[in-house]
């Protein structure tokens, strides 16, 4: 389905005056109640969201419920169940390296778009619009431009992989957005079923949260930073969030984390996407290698926070 949606903006030096702000994106029919899965940043601050059927019939939508920190919103419409056509949901976890994808979308206001790639890469990590980390995510080469936001990317028998999310490029258009370059990742199907079903269960989403900074440039495993970081919006970050989980369990700050229930870690990726198959609530047994011995410690995960850093 496309979707559109009308929000308020401030107009003039001082930000005095406001303006609607129209915005377009994607979304993906979930079950026959009408809810619809899009990213968060397609509807987020959004005042009115309209949902365009590929009939052409137009119908209103409310957010049902949002997870900021996979990206990820249900919205629900109302209209006769006959006329609900869910996609199936494949397993995100099987997808391989180049395996065919269609991604669908509104690039550039032209509703059902759709282009043609491979699976570029798996097991990325990208940025959630509240500076969390979303883990497992699908790379592509398939076009994905302003306007995908929330569509689909289906593997060759047109199931659902992922959600198409965002894109790396140094291309922009004529409005500053930037503008597909043949890298675009996709948040995967799993994580998007998982959340799906707590928001319309509950109305809102849990993450598990470890509370560390990691620092990729330490190989053979996931390396916990020595030092406080000041992150690009200019907080500080510490090693250890205080009174997080890790610093509860007695993780330090220079640990390198080997393992997660015996499963192996060779990167920060693998085990930010490790953690992802948990719940909060759940005890993992992180293998941490600190100088030069290894030591076996237990970590009751959190639930992640609403916002990263200050």
């Amino acid at each position: 389905v496309d979707i559109t949606t009308r929000s308020t903006g401030t107009t003039g030096i001082f930000g005095f005056g406001t303006q609607q702000v129209e915005g377009e994106g994607a979304g993906i029919v979930y079950d026959k109640q009408g809810d619809i899965l899009t990213d968060e940043h397609v509807v987020s601050g959004a005042k009115s969201i309209t949902v365009t059927f590929p009939s052409g019939r137009k119908v209103p939508a409310r957010v049902l419920g949002s997870d900021t920190g996979a990206d990820l919103a249900v919205i629900r419409v109302h209209v006769p169940s006959s006329q609900l056509n869910p996609l199936p949901m494949a397993n995100s976890n099987s997808v391989q390296v180049g395996d065919g994808v269609l991604a669908i979308g509104s690039p550039f206001g032209l509703p059902n778009t759709v282009t043609a790639g491979i699976v570029s890469q798996v097991g990325r990590t990208i940025t959630a619009p509240n500076q969390f980390t979303i883990a497992n995510a699908i790379q592509t080469d398939a076009a994905i431009n302003p306007g995908n936001s929330g569509g689909p990317l289906l593997n060759s028998d047109g199931s659902v992989i992922g959600l198409n999310d965002q894109i790396e490029t140094a291309n922009q258009n004529a409005q500053g957005e930037g503008s597909n370059s043949g890298v675009g990742f996709a948040t995967p199907s799993n994580s998007a079923v998982r959340i799906a079903k707590q928001v319309i269960s509950t109305g809102k989403a849990r993450n598990p949260y470890v509370g560390v900074s990691l620092n990729p440039q330490v190989s053979g495993g996931a390396a916990i930073s020595r030092t406080t970081e000041t992150t690009s919006s200019g907080c500080k970050q510490p090693p250890l969030t205080p009174g997080g989980p890790a610093a509860k369990a007695g993780l330090k700050p220079g640990d390198v984390i080997t393992a997660v229930d015996g499963k192996s870690v060779t990167s920060v990726d693998s085990f930010v996407g490790t953690i992802a198959t948990y719940a909060p609530g759940d005890t993992v047994n992180l293998t941490v290698q600190r100088s030069g011995q290894t030591k076996h410690i237990p970590v009751k995960l959190g639930v992640q926070p609403p916002h990263a850093g200050c």
